[in-house]
């Protein structure tokens, strides 16, 4: 374990020398530090900390991309238009699945890890510098600065992930020309605000004067955004009005998608994500590429169809099969139990192994899984989640009859895959921790 404790000698015997750490591990106890892992919402430090280091983000452009859900796989589809068109795209995916080089990356390659680590050590003089003004650094804006910082003079555009909300996180420090609004629903209440419309205009707030906005939220939630678009001056596309889209279920294969919108117009991309939600999250790329007039036809549909986002409805074994998905709030497990009736249509009911964090609505999560009608559900915890993490027993309790116990996250899924089969399939879901720590490698 990184920054771990060796074992205790025995009466007499010295202790046994500690494994030293490796550059890149000594970097992950840093950023991972106690104390830095928090919600601290505002941007005073990380304007702060790219002002130390020169504003290594001056002059580029891009898209800042916020929502409930679909975040990751709006900017995944963009960033792969843009690697197609011969730009090199930086990406900042939140949270990462297996390691933190993944919150750096170019082209869809994330740094390595001698980078990452020189990458800390070439901020930390501004770390340090800010922290004396205004407290250290929380994780996130730690990466962010980071990120920025080593991308700025690699890449000739910038896809940014919101970490939460939009008004008030990290990443709207940004002002990059395009900016994306998924959808919104009830999510992080605690922070963002406890009705559809509160969280919107939080949202919302990522829509800079003169920018060209692109949503597919809709009712009160899309009004919001509408507002904030002529409150700042910024030209607005919708899902539904000036963006036109048709799609076609192509079950585990993905789905296919026509698109019109503002003087363009694509038959026929293959979309190789499996999910009804994500032709919309194709179709928010695809516009925000010609928003930022980087689309053409060719790099489109190749950007598209070479698409790879993993974790999310994504097959990683059979016999039984494995299905992971990383919807972590009651709408994207709506979306997924939704899809999975139709996927599964025939088919026996998954086992299912769940857990989730403990700001999320459990209740309402809980209530969506019943709609699988699973005949077991193991209830368990993933290791990197730390005391964020759900009680296991809790949820346990609150599912009653065909729920139980089992821990480590890895032996929940072998006990899954036995009671499910051969012919059966095993559903990880809850949180993309759990399903980053049981993805293969």
């Amino acid at each position: 374990m990184i920054g771990g404790t060796p074992p205790l000698a025995g009466p007499g015997k010295p202790f046994p020398p500690a494994t030293p750490l490796t550059p890149f591990q000594a970097a992950v106890a840093r950023i991972s530090a106690p104390g830095r892992f928090r919600v601290k919402m505002g941007l005073e430090r990380t304007q702060a900390l790219l002002a130390e280091l020169g504003h290594p983000e001056a002059g580029l452009r891009g898209a800042l991309v916020t929502g409930t859900n679909g975040k990751g796989s709006t900017c995944a589809f963009l960033a792969s238009i843009l690697a197609a068109a011969g730009l090199r795209a930086g990406t900042m995916p939140s949270p990462h699945l297996k390691s933190y080089t993944e919150r750096v990356q170019v082209d869809g390659v994330p740094i390595d890890e001698d980078e990452f680590a020189e990458a800390l050590d070439a901020i930390e003089p501004a770390l340090a510098a800010v922290a004396t003004r205004l407290g250290e650094a929380t994780e996130f804006e730690v990466l962010t600065a980071l990120a920025l910082n080593w991308l700025g003079p690699r890449v000739d555009r910038l896809v940014i992930e919101v970490g939460m909300g939009g008004r008030l996180d990290t990443t709207n420090v940004l002002d990059l020309g395009v900016a994306v609004v998924t959808n919104v629903a009830l999510d992080h209440t605690r922070h963002l605000g406890a009705t559809v419309e509160a969280i919107a205009a939080e949202k919302a707030a990522i829509v800079k004067p003169g920018d060209a906005c692109l949503t597919a939220a809709e009712g009160p939630a899309l009004a919001v955004v509408e507002a904030r678009c002529r409150e700042v001056g910024a030209s607005l596309w919708r899902l539904g009005k000036e963006l036109e889209l048709q799609w076609r279920w192509r079950g585990w294969e993905g789905s296919e998608i026509d698109l019109r919108g503002p003087g363009f117009e694509h038959r026929g991309l293959r979309v190789p994500l499996a999910g009804s939600f994500q032709p919309a999250n194709a179709a928010l790329a695809v516009a925000a590429a010609h928003a930022l007039g980087d689309a053409t036809s060719e790099a489109v549909r190749k950007g598209i169809a070479a698409t790879r986002w993993p974790g999310r409805l994504e097959v990683v074994a059979g016999s039984p099969r494995v299905l992971l998905d990383g919807g972590h709030n009651p709408e994207g497990l709506h979306r997924l139990a939704g899809d999975l009736e139709h996927l599964l249509a025939g088919e026996r009911a998954p086992v299912v192994v769940f857990g989730a964090m403990s700001d999320k609505d459990l209740p309402a999560m809980l209530a969506e899984l019943r709609r699988l009608r699973p005949p077991v559900v193991l209830f368990t915890r993933a290791a990197s989640a730390g005391e964020r993490a759900a009680d296991p027993a809790a949820l346990a309790a609150a599912w009653g009859a065909g729920g139980r116990v089992v821990e480590p996250a890895a032996e929940a899924l072998a006990e899954a895959r036995a009671g499910a089969g051969a012919e059966g399939t095993v559903l990880v879901c809850g949180s993309l921790y759990l399903v980053g720590e049981l993805r293969p490698d």
